[in-house]
């Protein structure tokens, strides 16, 4: 229990993750940061989500640049 009390990602769902990340580096950031299709092909939350929720390496990359931008913060 004491280990998930500093994960940054503990709480968080995929979707407020992308959101936060939308806010800070928008479709055109993410693209740049992760390069994936659903980011840079008519982006959109729900096509994001799903391909997210069926891609574990993408989703990872997601939760590691989701963490960069809370380090800098």
């Amino acid at each position: 229990m004491n280990q998930q009390k500093n994960n940054p990602l503990h709480g968080k769902t995929l979707q407020a993750i992308l959101e936060e990340l939308l806010v800070h580096y928008r479709w055109e950031g993410l693209a740049y940061h992760i390069d994936i299709k659903c980011f840079k092909d008519n982006p959109s939350m729900n096509s994001s989500l799903k391909f997210l929720r069926k891609t574990p390496w993408a989703r990872k990359k997601v939760e590691d640049l989701y963490l960069h931008m809370s380090e800098k913060s």
